[in-house]
């Protein structure tokens, strides 16, 4: 009978030398990291949801600036042709009369910023605190930190698209950023409240500061937390949190309201009220349940509880702040068609503003010069 190659028994593996050993376990790990980590299929069918998602939205974007762009190219056009077409009279006065209306414009926009800086100014001073908490990117993905970030500039600001600019665009693009405009945000409010971001620092950091213009926003904006940069107004602290026992009847002018800028799908419960109770601070919830019932959770959106608050300021009356802020989506069938007129009344008030709008813009066309 031969002898096994290893000298020994034919069941024991054959002996290696301390030569070919390390060589061995180096080609193992090199296996090992070349391999990607293996997916559930649960964890699968999200990422191809979420490249799905990230796919189409890339098109819309792209089919919306090219689309804005053959506008442009169009109505350029059409002015050249206008004043082609008319003599040099006629043309001196066109250009006159376009010269106007810009500077009329320009002097608008330059008087709107004015009013702004000095009702947020004032809204430093006098008018309510509310806190946005960014501490919690470690408990986030990248696109959960986008999504929030999104949320504080729409709490904030509008998005950068002026009226007669959407107009321009094609309708796919208008229904992407309608719903923007009509956003009861910060800036547009007559009595503003005074807003905090507390936490900036890391990532959430970086996300702020790619936002345009950032860096003149008229709001606080703290690397550190509240509780550091609050420490002498901690009595006056309440984290607003749907998981509390104690219901909001009233803001208090003198109160910093918190809300918890998490966006988990869930995963984190109970984590605000948590903290609030580990840091020895006050708790209050929403009175939603007061006025309307939830098809699911009470959890909003950041930019949603700001609405909220500041609907709240100007009427002092909580179901018209719900029910204008509140999508209809997230309400049961009950509530929804028991407010059906007001809503419908709201929006056909919103849909002329804008037509009216339309109608002024469309008549405007680009530069050429």
């Amino acid at each position: 009978m031969p002898e096994s190659p290893g000298g020994g028994d034919a069941g024991a593996p054959p002996q290696t030398t301390e030569l070919e050993r390390p060589h061995t376990d180096q080609n193992a790990a090199e296996k090992t990291d070349a391999d990607p980590p293996v997916l559930s299929k649960n964890a699968q069918k999200k990422l191809a949801k979420q490249q799905r998602f990230e796919a189409k939205k890339a098109e819309k974007k792209a089919a919306a600036k090219e689309q804005k762009r053959r506008d442009v190219e169009r109505k350029r056009k059409e002015w050249e042709d206008s004043l082609a077409g008319v003599s040099q009279e006629e043309r001196a006065k066109l250009l006159e009369s376009r010269r106007t209306l810009r500077k009329e414009r320009m002097e608008k926009r330059s008087l709107e910023k004015e009013n702004k800086r000095e009702r947020l100014t004032v809204a430093r001073e006098q008018g309510q605190n509310v806190v946005v908490d960014l501490q919690f990117s470690h408990l986030m993905n990248p696109n959960e930190i986008h999504s929030l970030v999104q949320q504080v500039r729409f709490s904030t600001q509008n998005t950068g698209f002026h009226l007669e600019k959407v107009f321009r665009l094609s309708a796919a693009a208008i229904g992407m950023h309608l719903s923007v405009i009509s956003r009861n945000n910060n800036d547009r409010c007559a009595s503003p409240a005074h807003l905090w971001l507390t936490g900036c620092d890391g990532e959430m950091d970086s996300a702020l500061k790619r936002i345009p213009g950032f860096d003149k926003w008229i709001i606080e904006k703290e690397n550190r937390s509240y509780i550091e940069a609050l420490c002498d107004r901690k009595e006056d602290l309440v984290y607003l949190t749907a998981d509390s026992e104690i219901v909001l009847e009233e803001l208090d002018l003198k109160k910093f309201y918190i809300i918890g800028g998490l966006v988990d799908r869930n995963r984190w419960k109970g984590i605000t009220l948590k903290k609030a109770q580990e840091q020895g601070i006050q708790t209050a919830k929403l009175p939603i349940g007061n006025f309307m019932k939830m098809s699911s959770s009470q959890v909003l959106t950041v930019n949603q509880v700001v609405e909220i608050l500041l609907k709240f300021l100007e009427t002092r009356d909580w179901k018209t702040s719900f029910f204008a802020v509140i999508p209809q989506r997230k309400r049961c069938q009950s509530d929804s068609e028991g407010n059906e007129e007001n809503t419908v009344k709201e929006e056909h008030e919103q849909n002329d503003g804008l037509t009216a709008s339309k109608k002024k813009c469309v008549e405007e066309v680009p530069s050429n010069s």
